[in-house]
This record gives structure tokens, C-alpha cells and sequence, in this order.
């Protein structure tokens, strides 16, 4: 795996990528398997990491999103913006750390609590979980647990 070190972790995540993942049941609909395909590129001179989600469940399209990693100004920090098809347009970014295994955001918005979280397994494979809170982060509730193999470099 690339260093974990600076942009490194950002680097990790860049390629594409195929995944099997399991939803869990919420207030947004009902859970199952789906699979989904992972688009990761730098630009802007590797100042930030662009990444397309799509996701099928039952062979269609379902959820498809837009993420744009940026690091921070220390190291070790980092910003995530998310846009999705489910509509979310985020007020700021959810600002995230390395915390020496994982690459952890917490986003907020008026829906409540999503917190990413981003593990590399092995080289070319990544493991992402999404959890929500609705009480300001006392409970965390499953969203999503996906596991992704590399497909080549961006």
C-alpha cells in the first residue's frame, strides 16, 4: 500500500474500485446486498481527490454520489464534501482525521449525524462502514459496510 503519510492515505483510495456491500434497513429505505463501482482521480494539482459512487441493488441503479477529499492544512486532517442523489448538498464540509488505521469524517446536517469510516485491509482493498446518529452522537445506528477491491490506478 501507498504511504499513509500526507496525501498518502488520500492516495490509497484513488483508482477504481468494485465493491459488495450490505445496506441496512433505515429511515430511507429497505436494506439488502447491492455492488457498486468507485472512480477515484486527484486534480487540482493532487490538492484534492475526486470521487463517483454508483451503487445497484437488484441489478439497477441506485444511490450515486459525489465526494471531493481535500486534506488539511495539519497533518493527518482532512475535509469531505458529499453530494448524493438522495439529495444532500452539505452546509460545510465534515471535517475527518487519520487516526493511524482509519481515515474517520463525521458529517452533519439537519437529517442528523453520518460518520465515514475509511480502512485500508490489505493493498487494494478498502473496507468503508457509514453510520448515522440521530442524537447527537450517542447512539450509531448501521447504514452500510462495503468492501472494495481495486480494479486499476486512476
Amino acid at each position: 500500500m501507498t504511504s499513509l503519510q500526507g496525501n498518502g492515505v488520500l492516495a490509497a483510495l484513488a483508482g477504481e474500485w468494485t465493491g459488495d456491500e450490505l445496506i441496512a434497513t433505515t429511515r430511507w429505505g429497505q436494506g439488502g446486498p447491492a455492488t457498486s463501482r468507485v472512480s477515484a482521480r486527484f486534480s487540482l494539482d493532487g490538492k484534492a481527490l475526486l470521487l463517483d459512487y454508483s451503487e445497484e441493488r437488484e441489478g439497477k441503479p441506485a444511490l450515486q454520489a459525489h465526494a471531493v477529499f481535500v486534506a488539511g492544512q495539519e497533518p493527518g486532517e482532512y475535509a469531505l464534501y458529499w453530494f448524493d442523489s438522495y439529495g444532500f448538498t452539505p452546509a460545510q464540509p465534515a471535517q475527518g482525521h487519520w487516526d493511524g488505521k482509519r481515515l474517520v469524517f463525521l458529517r452533519t446536517s439537519p437529517r442528523g449525524q453520518t460518520r465515514h469510516l475509511y480502512e485500508m485491509v490489505v493493498d487494494g482493498i478498502y473496507r468503508l462502514t457509514l453510520e448515522s446518529s440521530f442524537d447527537g452522537g450517542v447512539n450509531w445506528e448501521p447504514v452500510m459496510q462495503g468492501e472494495y477491491r481495486r480494479l486499476g490506478d486512476a
